[in-house]
């Protein structure tokens, strides 16, 4: 799993517990597997369609750095499933998994459309 992204822990990220909100959590992972799909689709119309079981498996910290791991799980007709990871970038603990989240592409109607993408493509392959 590649793990770029970052996320820091501030004071208005967190819950009365002093550790991270959840719902901060998810909103942070829903948005990067948004533009991981954008990228992958060439197309800035995706929505989250489902995910699958959240699996909170230890929490973060005001301080605390926050990195988010993607891994694509398969390439649909309209859709990109995707697995991900949140972990404390110190640490290495994990704080949540979900292992799949359906990701889907939409023409400008709204509705479903098929992307033709069946493999990762990396943005500097397309460029060069």
């Amino acid at each position: 799993m590649r793990f770029h992204t970052r996320k820091w822990v501030k004071p208005e990220d967190l819950n009365p517990n002093g550790s991270l909100f959840g719902g901060k959590l998810l909103a942070w992972l829903d948005e990067e597997l948004a533009l991981y799909s954008i990228v992958q689709l060439e197309n800035p119309r995706i929505v989250t369609k489902h995910m699958s079981e959240i699996n909170f498996r230890s929490s973060a910290r005001q301080g605390d750095i926050v990195e988010i791991g993607i891994d694509v799980v398969k390439f649909g007709h309209t859709s990109l499933t995707l697995k991900c990871e949140a972990r404390n970038m110190m640490t290495r603990e994990t704080i949540i998994t979900i292992d799949e989240t359906v990701m889907v592409n939409l023409g400008e109607n709204g509705k479903p459309k098929a992307h033709g993408k069946t493999e990762i493509e990396f943005v500097k392959d397309r460029l060069g």
